[in-house]
């Protein structure tokens, strides 16, 4: 028998499943798989909303790489601020939700919420043009010229040396969101005979239980809060626009994403920016696979 044969045999045979998935799979389809394959469509020609795209092959993609020094800008800034956000993000979702499932139930219902409450907040990061304003009112500066650290305001918000440290500072504080909520249903769900049965099999303390135990029982929500923060350590920008500025002080705090804004919603060049979209869903894609490889060696 086939393997075709047998597949469709197994079709069959969960029939009723299928069309129960059915309406999620169409949704799905329609808002999700068709617009990013027509973006990547899109990528290789001249489109701007008014006339009929013009096949161009690859040059939008040369023109990406090779002309737009401010897309490089953007993609080193994206990286660096990916590569801290993202691991740090992920530690403290996993390291807060372990800790508060220790609690009791009322009071980790209440850290729960205080915790999670600024990812749902809206904009009240905004909080932190307060704190880093540029002149003598603002928190940073009235506490460091009352302690005689600096004479004059520091213009936290338009000097390059800061920007970018700032961006990443209110990131993370942002950062206990959905992945922290998986984190802390999936310690929940970890079946406490597992504990009893690694206790015979010679497991003595805490980090041995969270490395054979723990983490391999949740390997599910560890991969999506995986796929969560590379997603927001990916694409951040609506901080940095509304935050910084945009554009910001020379591109200091340029994203790859604020820069497919401009392109797509400024300039309306579609197929440039449909470009650049495919550039990150191919970077964003890349960092999954390898995050689910170096879970699948959890426990090991």
């Amino acid at each position: 028998m086939s393997r075709w044969t047998r597949l469709f045999i197994e079709m069959k045979k969960n029939k009723h499943a299928y069309v129960l998935m059915a309406p999620y799979f169409i949704i799905f389809g329609t808002f999700t798989i068709v617009p990013v394959l027509l973006s990547l469509v899109l990528s290789f020609t001249n489109y701007n909303l008014l006339e009929a795209p013009k096949w161009i092959g690859w040059q939008n993609y040369a023109r990406l790489f090779v002309q737009d020094d401010i897309f490089l800008i953007a993609v080193k800034n994206t990286f660096l601020f990916a590569a801290i956000t993202g691991p740090i993000s992920y530690l403290a979702c996993f390291l807060f939700a372990w800790l508060i499932n220790e609690l009791r139930p009322k009071l980790r219902a209440l850290l729960t919420l205080i915790l999670y409450a600024p990812s749902i907040a809206g904009n009240t990061y905004l909080i932190w043009q307060l704190l880093f304003a540029s002149d003598s009112y603002g928190y940073a500066n009235s506490f460091l010229m009352k302690w005689g650290i600096i004479l004059e305001p520091i213009q936290w918000l338009q000097d390059p040396r800061y920007v970018l440290g700032i961006l990443i500072m209110v990131q993370l504080w942002l950062s206990l969101g959905t992945a922290f909520l998986a984190f802390i249903a999936g310690l929940q769900n970890v079946d406490r005979t597992l504990y009893e049965a690694g206790s015979i099999d010679g497991i003595r303390n805490r980090w041995q239980e969270l490395w054979f135990i723990t983490l391999p029982a949740m390997r599910p929500q560890l991969m999506f809060g995986a796929v969560i923060q590379i997603s927001l350590a990916f694409s951040v920008a609506e901080i940095s626009i509304y935050l910084i500025g945009f554009p910001s002080v020379d591109y200091s705090a340029h994203t790859i994403v604020t820069h497919l804004v401009d392109y797509g919603s400024i300039r309306f060049e579609m197929g440039y920016a449909s470009a650049i979209a495919t550039v990150l869903f191919s970077i964003m894609l890349g960092a999954n696979l390898l995050t689910q490889k170096l879970l699948a060696k959890v426990g090991e």
